[in-house]
């Protein structure tokens, strides 16, 4: 397998950790975000995936897009260990935990998003770090009340294994602390957090764990 990634994208980031949960090995093939660069937008990139974004996974002579199908893709062709629950009012449940991230916190914070406030629209940086916290915050807020009646251990965001919530969160927790968001009214989440970073699958998915890392300045 060949993944496309950034070493700073949540969304790369959610498929490694998958990847690694399923000892799936694979070749990793940065593609660098940053505006000096913009590899994402480059004649060679759009033609692997027409969108410019990351990740993008080519398997058995298909490329696969969007993290959510791509790690939905490796849990139907690699089925152990499983990211969902075998009934379907759970399974249900833990997508509902995973699309609150992927549909509705991510997509208002993510690269482009910042880029676009801060050109063409002027925002100053105190600005676009204030819209960050805010979205982080109403998200974060409701996953707060659901956790803490879903997870069944206070380690896992449902019952007592890793779901597809999981895999989620640890990315997006990842950058609220980068974004330095005050995360104190979220001890569910971040009990869980630490306990899914402690795990080898999660650590060696971390930004600073990747190739292109080293290449940051």
């Amino acid at each position: 397998m060949k993944l496309y990634t950034y070493f700073r994208s949540s969304a790369a980031f959610r498929t490694r950790i998958a990847l690694n949960l399923k000892g799936i090995p694979y070749e990793s093939i940065p593609v660098d975000l940053r505006a000096a660069a913009a590899a994402q937008r480059t004649p060679e990139f759009l033609a692997v995936n027409p969108q410019g974004l990351v990740p993008a996974l080519e398997h058995d002579g298909r490329t696969i897009t969007q993290s959510l199908a791509i790690i939905e893709y490796l849990d139907e062709t690699h089925p152990q260990p499983p990211f969902l629950p075998t009934s379907p009012a759970d399974r249900a449940q833990v997508r509902a935990l995973a699309l609150a991230i992927a549909c509705d916190i991510h997509p208002l914070n993510n690269l482009r998003v910042l880029n676009y406030l801060r050109a063409p629209l002027g925002h100053d940086e105190d600005s676009v770090n204030s819209w960050y916290r805010h979205w982080i915050g109403t998200g974060f807020t409701a996953l707060e009340e659901q956790v803490r009646r879903t997870s069944g251990d206070g380690r896992h965001m449902f019952g007592r294994t890793i779901t597809l919530a999981d895999i989620f969160i640890v990315p997006q927790m990842y950058n609220a602390r980068r974004f330095n968001c005050d995360l104190e009214p979220y001890p569910t989440l971040r009990a869980i957090c630490a306990s899914l970073e402690s795990l080898p699958a999660f650590a060696k998915a971390t930004p600073e764990a990747q190739p292109d890392a080293a290449r940051s300045p």
